[in-house]
């Protein structure tokens, strides 16, 4: 049996940027026979989120050979050469190509080494070759497509095997259910949905970022509901110093830390490619809720700090209970579902948290008072206390409650922020049998709402109001 100097599972990107580097210095009398196997029948990369105007995040200069070797008759730059596309691109005055146009350069370099690459083969199994105690060899089992079991020996064995789509383990029985399914087989799964009127993403990555923005072009025009556990959708840090960490020299940094520092690592960078989009797809996503407030019509859904609670199969929607990750007064917003999609929000249940928690500081629906923020008609608010506090968390509760049409609280029908408030905070004070007071600067919202609140002056120096929100015993 033949023995390789090396053997290289999958065929990806990084093996093929191997496989150059490893051809280049054969061309310069250092032959090393080496051999790639690859379980698709030709090269792939990400062909279901190949979308129309998606682009690469990082510039065509990180490319498979450039930083390694300029000279490289691989360069993306020699790619375009040979395309005849070298004067058109550097007229586009960009460094990030589209992802379809940096597809086709890698399957460019792929085919140079289909002698050197055996596709529609999984491997299996990876048996060491002992001689006394030491490894010699390892034998690399595959299946071919037919069945067939075949084996190879090599000196050296190197692991890309790329990704493994990560499935939640609440949507795992519905991994066969075609309505629900992963970013990677997105352009494959929504054709099968031409006709779809409403879509959740559960997400807030670059992946679900750019799904969003394609949906946009959907022949259908669904209604499409983004749900994230972060308060907001935060860019990828691509800032100079941090960029380091993607130096070749880095590599060797991290191989020769432990395994709790490389931990630290992965956690302090975190944001340099996951759950990270760019800055540009933030912005256009934002654009999009803007219009629509413009337009006065809801169409898309922008649930933040929700996590995904239960998933269960129902006729033919599969709905999606979500839960609120930030605390808030169990009483003040009762569950609700929202019927365009079947999502499910509902508040914590835990009564001894919620009498501990505050207004947040720039999310938090109507909250428990805590003594100091507010309190009985008979409670005291310290002047100092309340000038030190940010206008975003004294008005928590009014300048980030949103109307809700199905309340128990009484909301329902509610037009203004301080409508939906106000229902909610009286709820709250009639389930426990006493008036609240809210301290608020004057001309606040809430006081253009008189339909609930009776204000009363507060005796101080400083322009705030004492609103008693009056209980139903």
């Amino acid at each position: 049996m033949q023995i390789h100097d090396l053997i290289g599972i999958g065929f990806g990107p990084s093996n093929i940027a191997l496989a150059i580097a490893l051809d280049e210095k054969r061309h310069h009398g250092q032959f090393v026979d080496a051999l790639f196997i690859e379980k698709q029948q030709g090269f792939v990369w990400h062909k279901n989120m190949l979308l129309d105007n998606a682009h690469m995040q990082i510039s065509f200069i990180k490319d498979l050979a450039t930083l390694r070797n300029p000279s490289s008759r691989f360069t993306f730059l020699n790619y375009l050469h040979e395309k005849q596309r070298l004067q058109d691109f550097v007229n586009l005055k960009t460094f990030f190509p589209s992802r379809h146009e940096f597809n086709d350069y890698l399957g460019w370099a792929a085919a140079q080494f289909e002698d050197r690459c055996a596709y529609g083969e999984s491997v299996f199994e990876v048996v060491p070759e002992m001689r006394g105690s030491e490894v010699q060899l390892v034998r690399v089992r595959s299946r071919q497509a037919d069945g067939s079991v075949r084996e190879r020996l090599a000196r050296n064995l190197v692991v890309s095997v790329g990704g493994v789509p990560k499935i939640p383990a609440r949507f795992q029985p519905f991994r066969d259910d075609p309505r629900v399914f992963h970013s990677s087989s997105y352009l494959e799964a929504i054709a099968r949905h031409p006709k779809a009127e409403r879509i959740a993403i559960v997400g807030a990555g670059q992946s679900a970022a750019e799904i969003f923005m394609d949906l946009q072009s959907h022949p259908n025009k669904p209604a499409v509901d983004l749900i994230m556990r972060a308060r907001s959708i935060k860019p990828s840090d691509d800032s100079p110093f941090v960029n380091e960490i993607f130096n070749a020299d880095f590599t060797d940094f991290v191989f020769n830390r432990s395994q709790p520092e490389r931990a630290e690592l992965l956690e302090e960078f975190w944001h340099t490619n996951y759950a990270a989009p760019d800055l540009e797809l933030i912005q256009q996503i934002f654009n999009v809720f803007y219009r629509q407030r413009v337009a006065g019509v809801a169409r898309h859904g922008f649930l933040r700090r929700h996590e995904v609670t239960a998933v269960r199969g129902r006729g033919r929607r599969p709905p999606v209970a979500a839960r609120p990750q930030h605390r808030s007064a169990r009483r003040a917003w009762l569950r609700r579902r929202d019927p365009r999609h079947r999502i499910r929000a509902r508040r914590p249940q835990d009564a001894a948290r919620s009498a501990r928690a505050v207004p947040g500081r720039l999310h938090g629906r109507p909250q428990l008072p805590a003594a100091g923020h507010a309190g009985t008609e008979a409670g005291h608010l310290p002047a100092r206390r309340l000038r030190n506090q940010p206008r975003a968390q004294r008005h928590a509760a009014v300048g980030h409650c949103h109307p809700v049409r199905r309340d128990r609280a009484g909301a329902a029908g509610s037009e203004s922020t301080a409508g939906a408030a106000g229902a909610c905070l009286r709820a709250y004070a009639a389930a426990g049998r006493r008036d609240l007071t809210l301290w608020t600067s004057r001309g606040d919202t809430l006081n253009k709402n008189r339909s609930y609140y009776r204000s009363q002056d507060r005796p101080s120096a400083l322009p705030y109001r004492r609103l008693v929100i009056p209980s139903r015993s």
